[in-house]
């Protein structure tokens, strides 16, 4: 248990007054600010996820939205602004493309640079952020390094997508919810639909947990993007969407959508493994099964180990719950792992004083690997990312022992 010097010290996050603070965040600041000017040069700017982004925004702006999701439309325009860039597709949801509009206004160069920098920022935020919320490591220069390293982060940065975004969601979300505005914590969670492939199994959870506030918020958020949507594109155009989106849940080979076997979900491991013997359908339906079992499985161990209030148990559970978000939904790339930094933070004070626990090498082990920039990107090289899965439940069921060992002592402060 850290003293309460330290709990103090850890409450106001950093101080900014301390000059080795100073000299932290503005060498953060220097070094994130130089790799978006850095990568914003063509062709390199071209080749990357923003280009899609990109596309899609310059649409709306240009009055195409009713054909967001004409493939041939997308590529016509795409091949004409960005001769350089993959052969990607955009494929979400509508009310993203018009909240970005006004990229689309932009030249390219600008669009990404003004992109990179609101990545920046929100990069810079959230250390501070969540300091209250992470007493491990108590050492600020350790914990930044935390935030640097993380690979995800940076392949964010770089890709110009909006993984940034989804993690400041969470945490949001996650403060609010400590809090206990939940209503609000809800709301958070929900403008974070733009990738509702995490945030969907998220609220199902609490869902199922009746925690219905947070599910009303959820779905407050929800209507209005809905509502938006609906507003840039019409009903036809929600129409194309959906039947993209079914194209896309049986083409998880497709290079337009980006290859299965570098996804660590349960879907990409077990088309990846399975594949070879069993039609994408069976695999799809094997896969629909196992997620939502494991949704169910998340929900009854909350429920089991979690008290009345909102103690560091259920610091534990939230963490889980973010990494089940994660290998539940139908595609995640690297970029995509960036809540699991929150999930870490949240999981690192239980690892003191239990290292006589079963699942403690575990956590520290997938921890350990999650810290290792040159294997998110050999897996990828091998085109073998799905293995990150085994890593991801092994830290998932890690989490929630330990919040089971702490059912009648918590052996560590509740930070929040």
């Amino acid at each position: 248990m850290p003293p309460a010097a330290d709990l103090a010290t850890v409450k106001s996050g950093y101080r900014l007054g301390s000059n080795e603070n100073v000299v932290i965040y503005v060498a953060a600041a220097v070094l994130l600010t130089s790799a978006v000017l850095w990568a914003d040069r063509p062709s390199t700017n071209e080749r990357t996820d923003f280009s899609v982004t990109y596309t899609a925004s310059r649409m709306v702006y240009l009055g195409l939205a009713p054909k967001l999701y004409d493939l041939r439309e997308q590529y016509r325009l795409k091949s004409s602004l960005l001769p350089h860039a993959e052969p990607l597709i955009y494929e979400h949801p509508p009310f993203e493309a018009l909240l970005l509009a006004p990229l689309g206004a932009q030249p390219y160069k600008t669009a990404y640079l003004i992109w990179g920098l609101i990545n920046v920022a929100i990069w810079l935020t959230l250390p501070f952020l969540l300091r209250p919320y992470a007493p491990v490591p108590r050492d600020d220069l350790a914990y930044a390094g935390l935030w640097v390293l993380f690979a995800p982060l940076g392949v964010t940065l770089f890709q110009g997508q909006s993984s940034l975004v989804v993690l400041l969601l969470f945490s949001l979300s996650f403060i609010q919810w400590k809090k206990g505005h939940d209503f609000w914590a809800g709301v958070l969670l929900g403008l974070g639909s733009f990738k509702f492939q995490f945030t969907l199994p998220f609220v199902a959870v609490f869902f199922l947990l009746r925690k219905w506030r947070f599910v009303l918020g959820f779905l407050v958020s929800a209507a209005t993007l809905a509502v938006l949507s609906l507003i840039a594109v019409g009903w036809s155009g929600i129409r194309d969407y959906i039947q993209l989106l079914s194209h896309i849940s049986v083409g998880l080979d497709n290079q337009f959508f980006g290859s299965s076997v570098d996804m660590p979900t349960i879907a990409a491991f077990m088309q990846a493994i399975l594949g070879k013997f069993l039609s994408s359908t069976t695999i799809a339906l094997i896969a629909t099964v196992t997620s939502a079992a494991l949704i169910l499985w998340m929900a009854w161990w909350w429920r089991k180990v979690d008290p009345p209030g909102k103690d560091a148990r259920s610091n534990l559970m939230f963490a889980a719950t973010i990494v089940v978000s994660l290998v539940t939904g139908a595609h995640m790339f690297i970029h995509d792992m960036s809540p699991l930094l929150l999930a870490v933070l949240l999981v690192a004070p239980g690892l003191r004083g239990h290292d006589q626990s079963l699942w403690t090498p575990f956590i520290r082990t997938a921890v350990v690997l999650f810290w290792i920039p040159p294997l998110y990107f050999g897996l990828l090289a091998w085109h073998l990312g799905y293995l990150w899965l085994p890593v991801l439940i092994s830290f998932l069921a890690g989490a929630v022992a330990l919040a089971n060992d702490q059912k009648h002592d918590l052996g560590y402060v509740a930070c929040g």
